[in-house]
């Protein structure tokens, strides 16, 4: 089946792909011809592609440069426009919650925090990028919370597997509700629980019609599974790199994912939806290189066309693109 899909900023796709359903049944890999190339990976946006466009937090506002912990608490607090940059590696225990209309940016490539992380509860539209978040002990490197308008963007995320994988607990968790949220040119690395998105399988009055989230060009390195883990939202997760997982990217709970052109290395399983809980996700695949992994599909999505403008680029360029792109330090 050929599928010519609308032009797209004067770009026109052109896609030849072969679905086929079946717990345990490989989906056949998608070719796809892009007729025009995106803009260039390495190029920091501007602005959120996504189910987070137009989030813009602190705008314009002047920034404030902090290098302590206190005045990082200080800074981030409230709903006013701000503009927040950390300077060097600050340690906390716990979480420190972020206010409505902020941008937290790191400078340079080794700024952020180590010991604790960052938490949006109850907000709306907050950018964290250029971050370093390592070794969240007992809590999420970062937490969304029953909060709009997110754009989690170039930063690097991680811990360790040494310890027990509730010695730690997520890198990005987004739960209660949150909604329109994008995930985009971070470094996933060496950690267990990697992004929960619905925390419960109890929780479908508070998450049905949100948890809207896309993810693109993601670096997932060493990270066990939940890449992401999606209960009862909507999930795009293209252009996204995923290396040494045992399972990656799982739709549950009626949860609808597209998961195209990426690519996957060393990974067990790369899609299911078909474990841990009662009901099925759905899911669709198209253009995946999948490396050799397996992949579980029990029932097939229909959600095909984001809505919303994006190219993706084929997945013979992904390992390139975000191995030099994604992370901290690459804006």
């Amino acid at each position: 089946m050929y599928v010519t899909p609308p032009t797209e900023k004067g770009r026109t796709r052109m896609r030849k792909r072969r679905v086929s359903g079946g717990a345990g049944t490989a989906i056949a890999l998608a070719t796809a011809t892009v007729l025009a190339l995106p803009h260039p990976a390495g190029a920091a946006a501007s602005t959120p592609v996504g189910f987070g466009a137009g989030t813009t937090g602190g705008g314009n506002a002047p920034a404030v440069t902090v290098s302590t912990l206190d005045a990082f608490k200080a800074a981030v607090t409230g709903s006013s426009a701000k503009v927040v940059k950390v300077s060097g590696l600050i340690t906390l225990s716990g979480q420190v919650d972020i206010g409505s209309n902020t941008t937290v940016v790191g400078v340079g490539s080794s700024s952020g925090f180590t010991g604790g992380g960052l938490r949006l509860k109850q907000v709306g539209n907050v950018v964290v990028r250029n971050l370093n978040i390592g070794k969240a002990v007992k809590t999420d490197a970062l937490t969304v919370q029953a909060s709009t308008k997110v754009w989690i963007d170039h930063n690097t995320l991680s811990s360790d597997r040494e310890h027990g994988k509730d010695h730690y607990d997520g890198l990005v968790d987004i739960s209660h509700g949150s909604d329109q949220v994008t995930v985009a040119w971070n470094v996933f690395k060496d950690h267990y629980k990697g992004s929960l998105v619905g925390h419960s399988d109890k929780n479908a009055a508070e998450d049905t019609g949100h948890l809207r989230v896309t993810y693109h060009h993601n670096w997932f390195d060493n990270v066990n599974s939940r890449i992401p883990s999606l209960r009862f939202g909507t999930g795009h997760f293209y252009d996204n790199y995923v290396v040494g997982a045992e399972t990656a990217v799982h739709s549950r709970m009626g949860a609808q994912m597209l998961v195209e052109n990426n690519v996957f290395r060393d990974t067990r399983v790369a899609v299911t939806t078909s474990r841990d809980s009662d009901v099925d996700g759905y899911a669709v695949l198209r253009g995946n290189d999948l490396g050799g992994a397996a992949t579980e599909i029990s029932r097939n999505g229909t959600f095909t066309t984001p809505p919303y403008d994006y190219t993706a680029e084929p997945a013979s360029g992904v390992v390139a693109s975000v191995t030099s792109g994604a992370g901290a330090g690459r804006i």
